[in-house]
């Protein structure tokens, strides 16, 4: 060791120095793009993610989440830009040169082995003592709680079982960096959502940055610290779950998390009251919290668990009420999911009922809707996809 943030690794001959500062990023992407026979699958692309965090990549399909991943892995080679790597620009370094321990929607565990050669394996690669591999086996296996199942072969293993000796292996050589491609998105729910905490939990007691790709947007909010939003190629926002599904700064990310009511007009009034009237002529009350100046285009986003559910007669506590007809109705479990045709309105209004007696409407019923005008964060519709 050279001093107390630096570590020295042999690779090839070399000596790479890998400087870890606690105010210094664990992975930044400066103008990073990936471009495939003139298609641009990640253009321009500039992130920072800090030391110790649990991020997550989270889009569609293409939207370029999975070759970022690989692009930090060394499996895909970038087309312009940098990559820097605990402050290192591993541009030219291979894979294994890079302190990174990768988990695949695949797993890749080599069926033909024990649990013990599976997760002996890359210590075997690096050269490691025998005593220190059969130490850090029984460590990793009582980290990820599978003591004693050394001998077992993976192939009698369940798909969580199997999941958990992935991510030991990913980890059992400490590596600063653990990149996951959507590797939750084989298993059945229950087992998705036990393992989702179990990757929480790992988190909370290992000290190393994990970068989390998926498209599953409630897999998303319940793992990260923060997540990146990424859609056709380019990051959207970046932010904590909280602000990225109640503050969206894009009606994509509005969208895309949650079921979302957009609005879209322009800001009306005298400077004190502001309202948005939107195309069609109808009228919404702002609130005086929002930053909103007469004369703006905005989209206002609405989410269905912020609109309030009543029949004709009731009054509800909020200042924008219509009434509508419910044209669909649908049990959820958690909730009950309506959808309301309103006058004026071109679509009709997602409505998410969660309260011990949500089930009282039927289709067809004559409702009133509202919400409170706090609930319904804006944006500038320039910043529309």
């Amino acid at each position: 060791m050279a001093s107390e943030n630096h570590w020295f690794r042999k690779c090839d001959n070399r000596d790479w120095i890998i400087v870890m500062v606690a105010d210094q990023p664990a992975v930044e992407l400066i103008e990073t793009s990936k471009v495939y026979s003139g298609v641009a699958a990640v253009s321009q692309c500039n992130l920072r993610i800090e030391q110790g965090e649990l991020f997550t990549l989270l889009g569609p399909s293409g939207s370029g989440k999975t070759t970022v991943l690989r692009m930090i892995a060394g499996l895909v080679e970038i087309s312009g830009g940098q990559i820097l790597v605990n402050g290192n620009d591993v541009q030219g370094m291979q894979v294994h040169e890079r302190d990174i321990g990768l988990v695949f929607q695949s797993l890749a565990l080599f069926p033909h082995m024990t649990v013990f050669g599976n997760l002996a394996f890359p210590l075997q690669m690096r050269r490691i003592s025998q005593r220190e591999i059969a130490r850090r086996v029984k460590e990793i296996l009582d980290v990820v709680r599978l003591p004693n199942i050394q001998e077992r072969n993976v192939k009698e293993l369940s798909g969580g079982q199997q999941q958990r000796i992935a991510l030991a292996r990913a980890l059992i050589y400490k590596p600063s960096l653990l990149l996951l491609d959507e590797p939750l998105g084989a298993l059945d729910r229950r087992l998705r959502e036990e393992m989702q905490i179990e990757l929480v939990r790992l988190h909370q007691e290992i000290d190393v940055t994990i970068i989390n790709v998926t498209h599953d947007q409630r897999e998303a909010l319940m793992l990260s610290d923060r997540i990146g939003v990424m859609n056709c190629g380019r990051i959207e926002q970046v932010g904590t779950s909280f602000d990225l599904y109640y503050k969206p700064k894009t009606r994509f990310v509005a969208e895309f998390l949650g079921d979302a009511n957009i609005f879209e007009g322009l800001v009306v009034g005298d400077g004190k009251k502001l309202s948005m009237l939107t195309k069609n002529g109808m009228k919404l009350e702002l609130s005086n919290q929002l930053d909103l100046s007469q004369g703006m285009e905005i989209g206002l986003a609405v989410k269905a668990e912020s609109i309030q559910l009543g029949h004709l007669t009731d009054v509800l506590d909020c200042l924008n009420q219509f009434q509508g007809t419910i044209s669909l109705r649908s049990f959820e479990g958690s909730a009950m999911y309506y959808e309301v045709k309103v006058p004026g309105l071109t679509d009709r209004l997602k409505v998410s009922d969660n309260s011990a007696d949500g089930h009282r409407f039927q289709r067809g019923d004559s409702v009133r809707v509202g919400w409170d005008e706090v609930n319904a964060p804006w944006m500038q519709l320039e910043q529309k996809n």
